[in-house]
């Protein structure tokens, strides 16, 4: 049993992959809380000069609060247990360092599923995160979440 599953989400459909895997675990009664993690990260070089870092920051807080929420809503309408964080950082480090800090079994984390040079490019979180953390990852590819024909 999973006490904590700590579940990364980036406001993309493809994140949301994870989603059904842990409606499993709590289907067959292996999980107990679930704790969604959304991470702003705004790399301060990428914001033109002029620009109110801090009002940046909040509005992206305060969107993914929302959409945390509306996931949490979806959850508990099927009788899991869950909690919403946002927090602020590099999203690889900030989740394996969140689930050290918390206490968690188990991270349930979808890929985007880049391969050569785009994952070179644009780096996988996932990928980050299974080779650093040290606790289970499990690692949902979204092409596994397509219902067959």
């Amino acid at each position: 049993m999973y006490k904590k599953v700590l579940v990364p989400l980036d406001m993309s459909e493809l994140a949301e992959c994870a989603l059904p895997e842990v409606e499993k675990l709590a289907e067959s009664g292996a999980l107990g809380k679930v704790i969604l993690l959304h991470v702003v990260d705004i790399p301060v070089a990428w914001i033109p000069e002029g620009i109110d870092i801090v009002a940046v920051t909040k509005s992206q807080m305060d969107r993914a609060e929302e959409y945390l929420s509306d996931v949490r809503s979806r959850l508990a309408a099927k009788g899991i247990d869950v909690d919403v964080e946002v927090t602020e950082g590099a999203v690889a480090n900030t989740i394996i360092e969140y689930a050290k800090n918390n206490d968690v079994d188990l991270i349930v984390i979808a890929t985007h599923g880049y391969t050569g040079m785009k994952r070179f490019m644009f780096g996988s979180v996932a990928l980050r995160v299974l080779q650093d953390a040290h606790i289970p990852v499990l690692l949902i590819r979204p092409e596994s979440t397509k219902k067959k024909e």
